[in-house]
């Protein structure tokens, strides 16, 4: 399939319905507005708008505010390079949102992948996550790489899993001399999203001494033998700059960019920061 076509099927079967949202959280759909959230000390939220904002976009964008600051909770409001308005961004930032770094929207056939023979050295060794010990050791991984915090990691991938199973599997590679006492050197996560074909792939991090050894790309054929054994025929990734050579390079496409704009609520002034 061409880059073109896989977006239209991505938009169709993944945006529209507001299929691939984290399981557990709670969905709404408000008018334009597509919205999950989780409530709670760790609680978040995101929005998503696939159909525009309408006449006004600035009062949709102020009742999401409302909304969210009414709870207390912080939000991600993700847009897609061809979202309408077309400065959609540019409103977010001028209502208090803050820009984050911008990735690409990677889409491609799980077959593709499976064209590509892959190795890992003899010294790792590739498992998939079991118990808390190895939750804490990804979410160890992840904040060293991305500063993403401990608890929120070891609390939303090991809560999602268990309750869950089917619709996310969870792998690090591990020293194979040093086994569960040593750190996860490389860990990766695939969600399936039943009905449309489609399986998103998320993590990916190495420790920088381990990388080029083919970590990543072991781990993504891995994942991606998993879900062509659950019958599913797309892949999803939000790549980063540094991820996204590797993908293309294996087969799958750049369709599109994505940035998330963030906000936070300031909890002892009732104003955005």
């Amino acid at each position: 399939m061409t880059p073109d076509e896989l977006l239209e099927v991505f938009h169709r079967r993944i945006r529209l319905p507001d299929a691939d949202a984290i399981p557990g959280w709670k969905q709404e759909h408000d008018g334009l507005v597509h919205r999950s959230y989780v409530e709670g000390p760790e609680g978040a939220g995101f929005v998503e708008t696939p159909r525009g904002l309408g006449d006004d976009p600035d009062a949709v964008i102020a009742a999401e505010l409302a909304f969210f600051r009414e709870r207390g909770l912080p939000f991600e409001w993700k847009t897609y390079a061809y979202d309408e308005p077309a400065d959609l961004g540019d409103r977010l930032v001028r209502a208090g949102f803050t820009k984050e770094e911008r990735e690409t929207l990677i889409l491609g056939e799980v077959d593709r992948i499976l064209e590509r023979p892959s190795a890992l050295p003899s010294k790792v060794r590739l498992r998939e996550a079991d118990g808390p010990a190895d939750f804490h050791r990804i979410a160890v991984l992840t904040d060293t790489l991305w500063d993403s915090g401990l608890a929120r990691i070891v609390e939303q991938l090991q809560g999602e899993a268990r309750m869950f199973p089917d619709r996310l599997s969870v792998f690090l590679v591990e020293d194979a001399l040093k086994g569960p006492d040593g750190p996860a050197v490389s860990a990766a996560w695939i969600r399936f999203h039943p009905g449309t074909g489609f399986a998103s792939l998320w993590g990916g991090g190495t420790l920088p001494e381990w990388r080029r050894q083919g970590l990543y790309s072991t781990l993504l054929v891995h994942r991606a033998r998993l879900a062509k054994d659950r019958g599913y025929e797309f892949l999803r990734v939000d790549a980063s700059e540094d991820s996204r050579p590797i993908l293309q390079k294996l087969g799958l496409h750049a369709v599109t960019t994505t940035t998330p704009y963030e906000w936070t609520p300031d909890l002892t002034s009732g104003t955005t920061s």
